[in-house]
Order: C-alpha cells, then structure tokens, then sequence
C-alpha cells in the first residue's frame, strides 16, 4: 500500500462510504502518472476504474432523471445528463470531496498542478464510483452519485449550472470596460489540511467586487466570481 491507511481511512470520512477492499479505493487515486515513474507500483492505475465509472454514473444519472421527469422527451433529457455527466461538474464534485488532496500523481504532474487539474480530477470521480460500485454493489454506488451530483441536476433543470463563474465574470467586465484588471486573492485559510476552507476574493481594478469560500482556492475563487455576478446582476442566487 503506498498511500497512508490513516489517510485513506480520513478520506473514508469524506466520501461517507467504508470499504471492505481498502485497496480498490487506494487504485482508485492512483494517476498513471505515479504508475507509471514508479515500476514496483507495477502499472497499477486507476483508468480501468475510470472507464467502469463513466457507465455508472451515466446509467445512476440516466435512472434519476428518467423518473424524476416523466414528461421530458428523449432529447431533453439527453441534454440534461450531458450538462450533469461532464467534466466542469465532476471537477466541482472532487473539488467539494477534495480529492486532489488524496491523488497519487506523478513527479511531473505534481509540479504541473495535476491535483487541480479538471481532467484529472473528473476521471478520479469516476473512479471512485467504479471503486464503490465494486466494492459495495450498484446502489451504495448510485447512492453517492445522487449524494454528490443531486444540486447539480436541479441547477440545470433551472438553467443555473454555470460552472465557469471566473470566465463568466472576465467576459462581462471586459464587455464594459475595455481595460481591467481582474485578480483573486486569498484573505484566509482555516481548518486542518485535510478539510481546509479557502477564503477569497476578486479585485476589479483594486476594487473588491464579490468574496468567497470554498474547500480549495479554485472553489473560493469561483464562489468569489459567482457573488460578484450576483452582485453585479448578471446571475440569479
């Protein structure tokens, strides 16, 4: 075992699921990148479970949807799984469990910033649903799918799953001033390591137009950009 029992076991918590087999999860965070600088991990890496995961999270979503909606048709709820079951939310989702904390990534993909990578970040979501699923069957698996991606579904029936609020907020402002500075800036960290709340907030030009938190400086940074939307009056709370 290469990651720490203490940290898996804290990691555990975090996800609200206990594992028989410790070692799926353990695969579960392993990047090909570690696997693969490391030849006495033997190759092991979590793209098989990524690729078992895409199909449960697509059928758990699929399910949900099809009978939370009767009325919608076909293409409508197409439409909407491909708004759920995409990169930006399952990044959010790793970034609300922090996954990237737990990832055994590569020297180069460390020093890269692997572990705020989107891609990264979504594929080990899909691997921890494959790990559940494995371990614990179909429904401990749909069960924290539908723990973690339920807020997300219901923003999308309503229009409201932006997930890019940063890029969102750099359009607006450069639509109405040619000239701006947009800047992030962490104003306080709290809590241990391993559950650790960023605080942050968005300079315009040196002015502070919207502040936020969240469980890395990526979320904090995002929550700082959709309050200033709101504030702004370009996004609905």
């Amino acid at each position: 075992m290469i990651i720490n029992l203490e940290e898996l076991n804290e990691f555990e918590k975090i996800l609200k699921y206990k594992f028989s087999n410790i070692e799926v999860l353990e695969k579960s965070l392993t990047h090909s990148s570690y696997s693969n600088e490391d030849k006495s991990y033997l190759k092991v890496n979590n793209e098989r479970l990524e690729f078992l995961g895409d199909s449960v999270l697509s059928i758990a979503v699929s399910r949900f949807i099809f009978d939370k909606f009767p009325d919608y048709p076909e293409g409508d709820l197409t439409k909407l799984r491909s708004q759920v079951v995409c990169e930006d939310t399952l990044s959010l989702v790793a970034a609300n469990l922090n996954v990237g904390t737990y990832l055994l990534l590569g020297k180069g993909e460390e020093a890269s910033g692997g572990r705020e990578r989107k891609s990264i970040l979504a594929d080990a979501v899909e691997a921890i649903i494959a790990a559940i699923y494995v371990d614990g069957g179909y429904k401990e698996a749909e069960k924290f799918v539908l723990d973690n991606l339920r807020r997300y579904i219901q923003l999308a029936v309503k229009g409201k799953i932006i997930t890019d609020f940063k890029s969102n907020l750099q359009e607006y402002y450069q639509g109405i001033k040619q000239t701006c500075k947009i800047r992030y800036i962490v104003t306080k960290e709290e809590g241990p390591d391993h559950e650790k709340m960023f605080h942050v907030s968005v300079l315009v030009n040196k002015k502070v137009v919207g502040s936020g938190v969240g469980k890395s400086k990526k979320l904090a940074e995002q929550d700082a950009a959709k309050n200033a939307l709101i504030s702004e009056g370009q996004l609905n709370e």
